[in-house]
């Protein structure tokens, strides 16, 4: 029975430390992204999502041993509405891609 408690605590580390890096790459972007593509994709301003992925970032540092937790499952909901809502918003907006010799691919 140990072994199945050593990787149960294994997973959950795995997955707290993969909740943690999507919670870390949002802010990234977050923080890359102009402050105008906010507001004209109608979204909330550049400094409320910075500090809406900010604590996300803290509790998921805070909580990286207990990913299942509540505080951490918000903060991953709230780094989830950003990459799935707001980035493909404000890279509509700035015609976000990467550009080629032949042209966005």
């Amino acid at each position: 029975m140990d072994a199945l408690g050593n990787l149960q605590g294994l997973l959950t580390l795995t997955i707290g430390v993969l909740a943690l890096g999507v919670q870390a790459f949002a802010l990234v972007d977050a923080l890359r992204q102009r402050t105008d593509a906010f507001t004209a994709a109608g979204k909330l301003t550049k400094p409320l999502w910075l500090t809406i992925l900010g604590v996300a970032t803290a509790i998921g540092v805070i909580f990286v041993f207990n990913p299942f937790s509540f505080f951490d499952l918000i903060a991953f909901v709230a780094a989830a509405v950003y990459l799935v809502d707001v980035r493909p918003a404000i890279k509509s907006i700035t015609g976000g891609g990467n550009s080629g010799p032949y042209g966005r691919w």
